[in-house]
């Protein structure tokens, strides 16, 4: 499983950084950085909670 960006929604808030800052890094231009392709299967309930985080509603998370 994967987490895709949309740049064009992230305004670089930060709080999916705050729930996984090993698998998002806000970047100092306010850009989001993903740190990891593939989401291992036993994170799923973390990273759903940060794409759920998004206030802009920027990730997905997909299969």
């Amino acid at each position: 499983m994967r987490v895709i960006v949309d740049h064009a929604k992230c305004t670089g808030l930060g709080l999916c950084e705050s729930v996984a800052e090993d698998v998002f890094e806000v970047q100092e231009d306010g850009s989001l950085r993903l740190l990891v392709q593939e989401i291992c299967p036993s994170r799923r309930a973390e990273i759903q909670e940060a794409v759920d985080s998004c206030p802009t509603e920027a990730l997905r998370l997909v299969d």
